[in-house]
């Protein structure tokens, strides 16, 4: 099963290097994220994410947040300061154990899911965040999963705002190194020396045609206020950042 696959390389990736696997940034492969900086760009999102739904003119209740694709805590922390209760959710049970170690709100909760649903009621939340996650889900069916559950667990009236490449050149999709790492681990190979002595790692890149993510949120009742374009899975990379509002309860199936 795919996802039974990708929680076990993201346990992996949560024990190797979890700050770098969560934000990959230039010079912080191999430990050397320095954690402060790491967590202060958590705040330095979420606040530009306040500031993009002042200028949208939305008015977003403060009661829950949910940050899906955690990692270690990064966004859910600075979330904390904003909602009164937060959860976070992720697939792997070795990031959440590190976030669990650092949790200092009496205000957040951590999950471990790796189910194709969400383990959380209809009309839960009042934002649904999340950025530089779904590309890393392991295929494009799941990723419509995910999107279909974000709206279902907003409340009317919420905010999802999330981020997700839109096109990947062909030459990008063949995801060698990933691959290799996946093939190497079934034959035994330690994740260890793959990643730290290869520099191979099993993070995949995913992506979902704009018209499919707009259909999949404007069917579960959402309508889409803004769609910005952006670099955030990369440079050579189309991604976009979506901001929708739920609107009305998803139509029930016939």
């Amino acid at each position: 099963m795919p996802l039974e696959k990708s929680k076990t390389h993201w346990d992996e990736m949560g024990k190797l290097d979890p700050h770098w696997a969560i934000l990959s940034e230039p010079g912080t492969k191999h430990g050397k994220w320095e954690e402060d900086r790491f967590f202060e760009t958590g705040r330095e999102e979420i606040r530009g994410l306040q500031d993009a739904i002042e200028k949208l003119g939305v008015k977003v209740a403060s009661d829950w947040a949910l940050d899906f694709g955690c990692g270690v805590g990064r966004l859910t922390y600075a979330l904390a300061d904003w909602f009164r209760n937060v959860v976070g959710v992720d697939i792997s049970q070795s990031m959440v154990q590190h976030a669990v170690a650092l949790n200092h709100h009496k205000n957040c909760q951590f999950l471990v899911n790796a189910s194709e649903t969400l383990p959380f009621l209809s009309g839960q939340f009042d934002l649904v965040y999340t950025a530089i996650v779904l590309q890393h889900v392991p295929e494009q069916k799941l990723i419509r999963n995910y999107i279909a559950e974000f709206m279902r667990v907003l409340k009317l009236g919420g905010l999802l705002a999330m981020q997700l490449p839109n096109h990947i050149p062909f030459r990008s999709r063949l995801q060698a190194r990933p691959r290799l790492y996946s093939w190497l681990r079934t034959i035994g190979v330690s994740e260890q020396r793959l990643y730290g002595s290869w520099g191979l790692h099993p993070i995949p890149m995913r992506f979902l045609p704009e018209k499919e993510v707009v259909s999949i949120i404007e069917s579960g009742g959402g309508s889409m206020l803004q769609i910005v374009e952006d670099q955030r899975a990369g440079p050579h990379i189309s991604s976009r950042t979506y901001y929708a509002i739920k609107k009305e309860s998803a139509p029930l199936a016939k």
